[in-house]
């Protein structure tokens, strides 16, 4: 369930910890002639590896204390750069998070929806003869589901952002999309019958995506429903709608 999140802190930590150990291999052979010690330090007990990664490390971290300083004119151009880099690295961070999230709120959004649709009368819906409202309602699950596709091919990492809810997760949710589609291709409605077949279309294309990017499953929509509830810890592909 952890394995999201906790991937995107590993590769935030492994970012910083590349950085910091990058400068300080930089700076170790430097710290006799290329640096200043402030009066408070002791130049005898310093110049070691641990001294190298606390410049590196302020550096990156952009904090300055000024205790330590460069006087080679090189690398009074390489810190300015590291300190750049650190606070790119901080940007970005934060800016992956800030698109991450909303992505994953649209997901549990639609699978809610879909929790939703299994616990109404769908079959008046869909039977009625102005149609009107399950047009509405279907193509509004192939907008969705569309944006989902986009999202996990363009965001991948949120495929591991697993829900402990059933009713709030896809993988869990998505038979219900497909038994709507497949009810809807009955409907007296033209426009029913139109609007099903966009959902199942869009339910196909997701599927077919997680099929092959994240799955290994070359078979039908069917097993890789029940291939993606189960890799999200949702059984054997157990059929929730209907």
């Amino acid at each position: 369930m952890l394995s999201g999140p906790l991937g995107m802190v590993l590769v935030v930590l492994t970012w910083a910890i590349l950085v910091v150990i990058g400068g300080a291999l930089v700076h170790w052979p430097h710290l006799d002639d290329g640096f200043s010690l402030g009066s408070g330090l002791d130049p005898d007990r310093r110049g070691g590896f641990l001294d190298a990664v606390y410049v590196s490390l302020v550096t990156t971290a952009t904090l300055g204390f000024g205790d330590i300083v460069p006087t080679a004119a090189w690398l009074r151009v390489v810190l300015p750069i590291q300190a750049f880099i650190g606070f790119a690295l901080l940007t970005a961070a934060v800016t992956w998070v800030l698109q991450l999230y909303p992505a994953l709120i649209r997901r549990r959004t639609l699978a809610v929806r879909l929790a939703t649709l299994r616990e109404v009368d769908t079959a008046a819906m869909l039977t009625s003869p102005d149609g009107t409202l399950a047009v509405q309602v279907l193509a509004g699950l192939a907008d969705s589901f569309a944006q989902a596709r986009v999202d996990v091919t363009q965001y991948a990492e949120t495929y591991y952002f697993r829900e402990y809810s059933a009713d709030a997760a896809l993988a869990a949710m998505v038979t219900v999309a497909a038994d709507l589609a497949d009810a809807a291709s009955r409907a007296p409605s033209v426009d029913v019958r139109l609007a099903g077949d966009l959902v199942a279309h869009a339910v196909d294309d997701y599927l077919a995506v997680l099929g092959q990017q994240f799955l290994g499953v070359d078979g039908d929509a069917a097993d890789r429903m029940r291939a993606y509830a189960a890799d999200h810890g949702f059984g054997e592909g157990k059929r929730l709608g209907g």
